[in-house]
């Protein structure tokens, strides 16, 4: 069964969501004169930089990390052991369905739209329904992930097989590790920067549920055109400054909770939205997946899950 996740029409959404922007502002510009200037930092052009505690050598857990490349790899190693559990979930027509033991939540931000550099509180206001009218949580495994179901895991067409991780050392920027004292640790990975995103074949789309390529969506808008260039010319998607924090139980190599929180910055330029003609628009999408899900957050719609006791 194909996981119902909210990221899987996130394409679509997003270009609605420029759309919108483009076209209320065309609205506000000419009734609202209270329009303020965007701060130009944490844009596309900022630079790459760790936002996390830098790793420090040590015995954490009882495991030994000598290297960053330590903790890349038992991340790997628990993140592979991890998808292997499976738990019995009850549809709510009754049928009977084993997925992953960790599956969980997903949530969006889309937040700082402006046009021409600038913001209206008037836009602003109107982001929260139009994001909570668009995109419902679904759930899947452990980020990345195409399905809640092993048998069918795979993103990028299933080029990418999603039941083990392909991260490498060279993906990430930074890692740490905390010993919690228990029995667990708890590890905090940033992959380094990529722009427009690809499951499977870069940095972020290793580690993340990135979107992937968004120009045929964005083409296939018929109100959106652009003064010059083509959409590729004129989408800047960049990935960076986003996060997985994990506990894991390191007798058994368990993740037993997992927050991969991924930061993305769009510009758009030389639009033609109505009445705006060559304009620039710009926005920052927070997607989170945090895990294990609630059994309240999976038996709710449009998931309809519980797990079997």
């Amino acid at each position: 069964m194909k996981r119902k996740s909210g990221l899987s029409k996130f394409n679509g959404f997003l270009a609605i969501v420029l759309v919108i922007c483009l076209a209320a502002t065309a609205f506000v510009i000419n009734k609202y004169p209270k329009i303020e200037a965007a701060d130009a930092n944490g844009g596309a052009d900022a630079k790459d930089v760790a936002v996390i505690s830098e790793f420090k050598a040590g015995t954490y857990g009882g495991k030994e990390f000598k290297t960053q490349e330590d903790v890349v790899n038992y991340y790997k190693e628990c993140y592979d052991y991890t998808k292997t559990l499976t738990a019995e979930y009850k549809t709510d027509s009754g049928e009977t369905h084993s997925y992953y033991k960790m599956l969980g939540t997903e949530t969006l931000e889309v937040n700082n739209l402006l046009v021409e550099g600038k913001s209206n509180d008037i836009i602003n206001k109107l982001v929260p329904g139009i994001v909570g009218g668009l995109f419902k949580g679904g759930t899947n495994g452990l980020s990345p992930s195409g399905n809640r179901d092993p048998k069918g895991d795979t993103k990028n067409d299933g080029k990418m097989d999603c039941t083990t991780s392909h991260l490498t050392a060279d993906d990430v920027l930074a890692a740490n590790v905390k010993d919690n004292n228990d029995g667990t640790i708890t590890m905090v990975i940033q992959p380094k920067e990529a722009l427009l995103s690809t499951p499977g074949e870069d940095s972020q789309g290793r580690f993340f549920n990135s979107l992937g390529d968004i120009s045929s969506v964005v083409e296939s808008i018929s109100v959106l055109s652009f003064s010059q260039g083509t959409v590729k010319d004129n989408f800047v998607v960049d990935y960076k400054g986003g996060t997985g924090t994990f506990v894991i139980d390191t007798k058994t190599n368990e993740i037993t909770k997992a927050d991969y929180t991924m930061l993305v910055h769009i510009d758009v330029k030389h639009a033609n939205v109505a009445v705006l003609k060559d304009k620039s628009a710009s926005l920052d999408i927070k997607y989170q997946c945090e895990y294990p899900a609630s059994d309240d957050y999976l038996a709710n719609p449009p998931i309809g899950l519980t797990r079997v006791k």
